[in-house]
């Protein structure tokens, strides 16, 4: 495979649900392949729409606006992945009543293919947790967090890989760690595993021994402190081979992708969409017959 050529589209359109339905969302160069990413993160239980009289997010938002969004995206291109950066659970009476079954049952039913896990999904403890797993018609993959002497064992998975337009495409999952985040007798005996090792393992796993076209990261590490604690611009730069990293836990709104250089000397995109519902990422991967990558991405108002 040739170099990989990342552009970034400054003039990405914004796409807005309303009463005048859905505006277009097409982007479409000559390209043989063409996949695209749509993603969340820190959704935090927000099944409703924001209140027309809300202060700062007034008829944003909402379940129902989401899938019609998504609903109208897959048409557009079936070759699409939609995934979680985490945080599921905790901010509305809706998981203090229902303890995140409704939130799973409604992401079955938006065909999300895959989520990592943040810090609040424990909020129930890892048996609450582990107890609406039924209710999840999706993956969960998350690299490092041992679950071992848990009953999450076996529950998820490191990474996998999607197949889509004759493309694979390797996903895996990083966490951020939880001593001091939440209770240890939430967690248990969940170990928690230092991300840039793991991510590295799994990069090479992905890239060189599986092959995929594109690496895609979950991170729930947060997009980038003024400390030394792991963010996901520290973890582009410290690893290679990851394509695509989307975040979450520090509600960061993005306008559009931030690019990093990696250890190789080449680009990684990392996006993140804030928190509650408010929008959903987008990004497109176009792809020629060398396999060579260029990107553009959108951020849609829900």
């Amino acid at each position: 495979m040739k170099r990989r050529n990342f552009i970034q589209q400054t003039s990405a359109a914004t796409a807005f649900v309303g009463l005048g339905g859905l505006s277009s969302l097409s982007i479409q160069p000559d390209y043989k392949k063409h996949i695209t990413i749509l993603h969340t993160n820190d959704v935090h239980s927000h099944i409703e729409a924001f209140s027309n009289n809300h202060a700062r997010n007034p008829n944003m938002g909402g379940v129902a606006r989401r899938a019609t969004l998504i609903e109208q995206i897959r048409k557009e291109n079936p070759n699409t992945l939609l995934l979680d950066a985490g945080d599921i659970f905790q901010g509305t009476p809706y998981f203090n009543f229902y303890g995140g079954e409704l939130e799973f049952k409604l992401m079955s039913k938006m065909k999300y293919d895959a989520s990592t896990l943040g810090n609040h999904d424990f909020d129930n403890g890892i048996d609450g947790l582990y107890a609406q797993l039924e209710h999840a018609d999706f993956e969960f993959i998350i690299s490092n967090y041992d679950f071992s002497n848990t009953v999450m064992d076996g529950h998820t998975k490191p990474y996998k890989i999607f197949h889509k337009n004759g493309m694979k495409i390797g996903v895996f999952g990083v966490g951020i760690e939880l001593d001091g985040l939440v209770t240890k007798k939430l967690y248990k005996e969940t170990e928690y595993l230092n991300p840039v090792e793991i991510a590295t393992d799994m990069v090479d796993k992905l890239k060189n021994k599986e092959n995929c076209d594109l690496v895609i990261c979950l991170s729930h590490l947060g997009y980038d402190y003024n400390h030394g604690k792991i963010s996901d611009r520290k973890l582009a730069k410290q690893t290679k081979d990851i394509d695509l990293i989307i975040g979450g836990h520090t509600h960061t709104f993005l306008d559009k992708p931030t690019v990093e250089t990696n250890k190789s000397g080449n680009k990684v995109l990392i996006n993140q969409v804030g928190c509650y519902g408010l929008y959903l990422g987008r990004i497109d991967f176009y792809l020629d017959n060398e396999k060579d990558v260029e990107s553009g991405n959108l951020k849609i108002e829900v």
